[in-house]
């Protein structure tokens, strides 16, 4: 076999024009979105030194998703994908410039972060599902966990990225242009959609129904499918109590090892490096298509890191440790993501990624708050011993109940 069948067997996905306009788009949009995500993180804690100040806007940036993400599966399954991330792509670079403009000024306020994070987290609620269930389309089912893998790749290498570049640039030239960056950022990905061909889906017949009976058809189709079940109900655990990242690493950072931005940041990137390992791994493995023992072995093991976290104070030890946690959350999130779209119907599949949007992104803003208010009470360090410790005990107890099933049935 020459290179070039090497590289088709590898990464068939990239064979895709459509998919190639995608990814290489998102390559440079996501690492000035994961700037953003850092920059934004540490101006909050500049601005009040509150840990649950910080909870409280990432809990904002993503409550919208718990309170809309079923209505945007409707959207999605009825309208074109293409125009929908055509809008929600440029509103992101808009609210972008926003927050740049109010930095360069120096006239931030902590309510400006808090009514920027919530807009951003309702476009999101669209913006997410509508990519998910996008892939499909660009790549046809063979080669969706694949195409799935890529995105993780290009995701976690933006978040080494990202979060390293945000980390040196305001040690040494203040915020403003990390959100600089990342508004201009959303050019490539918006002129890569333009250039996307799609043949539009028809809409479901049943789509002369209310959104509510949309909603209503979708959620029984989901509670008919039992895989569909378990990956849910996993996915919102993990999200709720293994992934408040934005609020905990700052914490550790800045509380605990007593750093400054650029540890920070080395601290951010270490964990997206993790995932990037994890995401390769899954490229390589994507041929073989996803298998669900991994949605436990990974969950257990993010859980059982993570409180080894919150038993140490070494800076070194702690960035191994977060490599580590985002290998196994990746491994998660990438066969999560392939089992929901593979296990549902072309007519369902906005609905079923929209209900996945909810339960993995959506609780986010109870695990924030949770995690701010901890911290307050307890401190950071006994905060990772137990989300990781509630964690286990959740995913023990729906491996547990699942077996329970497998054996009545039996």
């Amino acid at each position: 076999m020459n290179i070039r069948s090497k590289l088709r067997n590898t990464f068939p996905a990239l064979y895709h024009r459509n998919f190639q306009y995608f990814w290489f788009g998102q390559c440079i949009s996501l690492i000035g979105t994961w700037m953003q995500n850092t920059g934004q993180s540490w101006l909050v804690l500049t601005l009040t030194n509150s840990p649950f100040l910080l909870g409280l806007v990432n809990a904002l940036q993503f409550t919208p998703v718990l309170i809309f993400s079923l209505f945007s599966g409707v959207i999605i399954d009825r309208f074109s994908k293409k125009k929908i991330l055509l809008f929600t792509q440029s509103a992101f670079a808009i609210l972008a410039l926003t927050l740049t403009l109010l930095v360069c000024t120096g006239k931030t306020k902590y309510w400006h972060v808090l009514i920027l994070a919530t807009l951003l987290g309702c476009i999101s609620t669209i913006d997410m599902p509508t990519r998910q269930s996008f892939m499909i389309e660009l790549v046809g089912k063979e080669d969706l966990m694949n195409a799935i893998s890529l995105n993780s790749v290009v995701f976690n290498g933006a978040k080494i990225i990202g979060p390293a570049v945000s980390g040196i640039f305001i040690n040494y030239f203040g915020m403003t242009l990390c959100f600089l960056i990342n508004a201009l950022s959303f050019i490539p990905v918006i002129y890569g959609i333009t250039k996307i061909q799609v043949i539009e889906k028809k809409p479901s017949k049943k789509s002369d129904l209310t959104i509510l009976s949309d909603i209503k058809d979708g959620l029984i189709y989901i509670k008919s499918k039992k895989i569909l079940i378990n990956v849910a109900f996993l996915a919102a655990v993990v999200s709720a109590f293994l992934m408040n990242f934005n609020v905990m690493i700052p914490l550790l950072s800045k509380d605990v090892l007593q750093k400054g931005s650029k540890e920070y940041g080395f601290l951010m990137s270490l964990m997206g490096l993790g995932s990037f390992i994890g995401a390769l791994v899954q490229v390589m493995k994507s041929k073989k298509g996803p298998k669900k023992i991994l949605l436990y072995i990974s969950s257990i093991s993010g859980s059982l890191i993570l409180i080894l976290v919150g038993l140490n104070k070494n800076i070194i030890l702690d960035g191994i440790l977060l490599l580590l946690v985002g290998f196994f959350n990746i491994c998660f999130c990438t066969t999560a993501n392939s089992e929901m779209q593979l296990n549902s119907s072309d007519e369902y599949r906005g609905r079923v990624m929209s209900v996945y949007s909810l339960v993995f992104g959506g609780l986010t803003p109870i695990g924030s708050l949770f995690s701010g208010i901890l911290s307050n009470n307890i401190g950071v360090l006994p905060t990772f011993i137990t989300s990781g410790v509630i964690t286990l005990v959740f995913v023990f107890f729906i491996k547990y109940k699942n077996r329970e099933k497998e054996y009545l049935l039996k």
